[in-house]
C-alpha cells in the first residue's frame, strides 16, 4: 500500500500533469453527460416528476461551495502555499493548510445546516418559482441530502490544493470521478422506490467518496493535520483577505446560474432540465480544455512568481494561451456545426430544443475556456480584486440582457445561452484589455502574427465541417449512440484534421508535437522487418 501512495504522489511534469489532467477530465466529462444522458432516460423532464427539480436542487449547495470554499483552495490559497513549499517550509504547508481547513469546515457546517433548515423557501423563492407542489417535495429532499456536500467538497478541496502545490495531481484528478459515477449508480438502485429523490442519496455518497480518495492522496505526503486556527500567521491573514474577492467572483458565477435556473422555470416546466442538459454539452470543452490545462500550468505560473522570474512567467503564459485558443477553436467549430448530433445523442425526445441552446452557447464555450488561463494570469500575481471587478460587471450585464432576451416574444430559453456568450466575449475582452494595459512587455508581434494564422486556419476548418455536415446529414430517424456516434466522429475528424495540416503548413509551432508523433507512428508501422533465417 506504501509503495503504491508512493508511486501515485510522485511529482511529475507540467505536461505530464497536463496530459493526466486532460485524460481525467475527459473521462469525467464522458461521466458527466453519461450521467444526464441516463437521468433523461430514466426521469421525465415534463410532468409532477420532472427532473427540474433535481437541476434545481444543485444550485444553492453549488452556490455556497463556491462563494466560500473554491475562491480559497485555487487563487487565494495555493500561490502562497507555493511560496513555503519553494522555501522547503513543510511545517508552514501543514500549519497554514490545517488552519483554513478548520476555518473553513466551521463556516461550511454552518452552512450546510442553514440549507437543510431553509430548502423549501431557497427552492421557491429564489431558485425556481412556481414549482408545481410534487416537484417542489422533490427539489427540497434532494436539496437536504446534499446540503452538506460543500463542506465535504471544501475539505477534500483543501487535500488536493495541497497535492497540487506539491505537484501531485493523482487522486486530485480522480476524486472527482467517483461523484458521477455515484450518481449513476444511484439512478439504477434508487429508482424503482425513492425514485429521483435517490439521485440525492447518490450525490452525497459520491461527496463522502471523494473526500475519502482525498484523504487517501494527503496519506502519501504524510500531510500533518493540526487542530488549531492560527490566526496570528501573516500568510493565514492574507489568505483571509484575498479570499472575499476571489469568493464573491467565484459566487457570481453561481449567482449567474441560479438566474439562469430562475427565467428558464419562469418560461415552463421542463425548461431547467433543457438548459441544463445544453449548459453540460457546453461546460464539457471548457473543463476539458482550459479548466485541465490552466489547472496543470497554475503551480508552475506560482513558482515563477514567487522565484520573481517575471520574463520565464510570461513566455509560459503565452505559449499556454496560445495553445488553447489552438485547440478551442476546432473544438467550437465541431460543437456548433455537430450540435444536433450532441443534442439528440444526450437526450433524443427533446434535442431540438437542447440544440438551439447549445447552439448559442458555443459562443461561450471559447470565450471561457481562453478566460480559464486569462484570470490565472492575475491569481499567479495574488491579484484577485482585478477578475471580481470584472465579474461584477458580468453579473449585471448578465441579468439585464436575459431580462431582454429570455422573454417568451424575445428569444426564449435560447436568449438565456445569447446571454451567456455576450457576458463571457465580454468578461475576456475587459481582462485581456487591462492586461496589455498593465504589461506592455507581455504581448508581442510573435503572438499576435500566430494569432492571426489561428483564426485564418479556423476559417478553413468551418468550410471543412459545413461540407462534412452536408455529406452526413442528421437524419430525421438517426438514433442511438453508434449512428449518431459515427457521424459526429467524422465530421470532428475531419474538420480537425484540417485544422492540424494548415497549422503545419502556416508554421504554427503547436502543431509540432503532435505532426511529429504521427510522423513517428508512421514510420514505425511503415518500418520493414527483419526476419532472421
Amino acid at each position: 500500500m506504501n509503495r503504491i501512495l508512493r508511486r501515485t504522489n510522485k511529482r511529475i511534469s507540467v505536461s505530464g500533469a497536463a496530459i493526466l489532467l486532460v485524460v481525467t477530465s475527459l473521462i469525467g466529462q464522458v461521466l458527466g453527460i453519461l450521467r444526464v444522458k441516463l437521468i433523461n432516460g430514466n426521469f421525465s423532464a415534463l410532468g409532477p416528476g420532472s427532473t427540474d427539480a433535481f437541476f434545481a436542487a444543485s444550485k444553492i449547495p453549488d452556490f455556497f461551495f463556491f462563494t466560500i470554499a473554491a475562491g480559497a483552495l485555487g487563487v487565494a490559497f495555493m500561490p502562497i502555499l507555493a511560496d513555503h513549499v519553494h522555501n522547503h517550509d513543510k511545517k508552514g504547508v501543514w500549519e497554514l493548510s490545517s488552519s483554513l481547513l478548520n476555518f473553513l469546515a466551521i463556516i461550511m457546517f454552518f452552512v450546510g445546516a442553514i440549507i437543510f433548515v431553509f430548502a423549501e423557501p431557497l427552492i421557491h423563492y429564489v431558485v425556481a418559482p412556481k414549482l408545481e407542489p410534487a416537484q417542489l417535495h422533490n427539489a427540497v429532499l434532494i436539496m437536504r441530502f446534499i446540503a452538506f456536500n460543500p463542506l465535504l467538497f471544501t475539505i477534500s478541496g483543501i487535500l488536493t490544493s495541497v497535492q497540487q502545490t506539491f505537484g501531485r495531481f493523482f487522486f486530485y484528478a480522480i476524486a472527482p470521478l467517483v461523484y458521477n459515477i455515484s450518481i449513476i449508480v444511484s439512478i439504477f438502485v434508487f429508482r424503482g422506490n425513492l425514485g429521483l429523490i435517490g439521485l440525492g442519496v447518490g450525490a452525497l455518497i459520491g461527496a463522502v467518496l471523494q473526500l475519502v480518495i482525498a484523504f487517501i492522496g494527503s496519506g502519501g505526503l504524510n500531510f500533518k493535520y493540526h487542530r488549531t486556527i492560527d490566526f496570528s500567521t501573516p500568510d493565514f491573514r492574507k489568505i483571509l483577505r484575498q479570499l472575499p474577492p476571489r469568493s464573491i467572483d467565484q459566487g457570481i458565477m453561481s449567482i449567474n446560474s441560479i438566474v439562469d435556473t430562475n427565467f428558464a422555470r419562469r418560461l415552463g416546466t421542463g425548461n431547467i432540465s433543457f438548459y441544463e442538459n445544453a449548459y453540460t454539452l457546453h461546460t464539457a470543452p471548457t473543463l476539458l480544455i482550459g479548466t485541465a490545462i490552466s489547472s496543470a500550468v497554475f503551480p508552475r505560473f506560482n513558482e515563477n512568481v514567487a522565484k520573481g522570474n517575471m520574463d520565464e512567467f510570461r513566455t509560459d503564459f503565452l505559449q499556454i494561451l496560445r495553445i488553447i485558443i489552438w485547440i478551442a477553436t476546432p473544438v467550437v467549430v465541431v460543437c456548433f456545426f455537430g450540435r444536433g448530433y450532441l443534442a439528440r445523442m444526450i437526450f433524443s425526445r427533446n434535442s431540438p430544443e437542447i440544440a438551439a441552446i447549445f447552439g448559442f452557447l458555443t459562443g461561450a464555450i471559447f470565450f471561457r475556456t481562453v478566460y480559464t488561463i486569462v484570470s490565472r494570469y492575475f491569481y499567479a500575481q495574488k491579484d484577485t480584486w482585478t477578475p471580481l471587478i470584472d465579474s461584477l460587471f458580468a453579473i449585471v450585464l448578465n441579468i439585464f440582457l436575459v431580462s431582454m432576451l429570455a422573454r417568451p416574444s424575445s428569444y426564449g430559453i435560447t436568449g438565456i445561452a445569447l446571454a451567456e456568450s455576450i457576458v463571457a466575449g465580454c468578461q475576456l475582452f475587459i481582462l485581456t484589455t487591462i492586461m496589455f494595459f498593465r504589461d506592455p512587455r507581455l504581448f508581442n508581434l510573435k503572438f499576435f502574427g500566430g494569432l492571426g494564422r489561428i483564426l485564418s486556419i479556423t476559417g478553413f476548418s468551418m468550410m471543412a465541417a459545413f461540407i462534412m455536415v452536408t455529406i452526413f446529414p442528421l437524419g430525421i430517424n438517426d438514433t442511438g449512440f453508434i449512428t449518431l456516434g459515427f457521424k459526429l466522429a467524422i465530421i470532428a475528424l475531419v474538420t480537425f484534421a484540417v485544422h492540424l495540416t494548415l497549422s503545419s503548413l502556416f508554421g504554427l509551432e503547436e502543431a509540432e508535437p503532435i505532426v511529429r508523433k504521427l510522423k513517428s507512428i508512421r514510420d514505425a508501422l511503415l518500418r520493414p522487418v527483419r526476419i532472421d533465417i
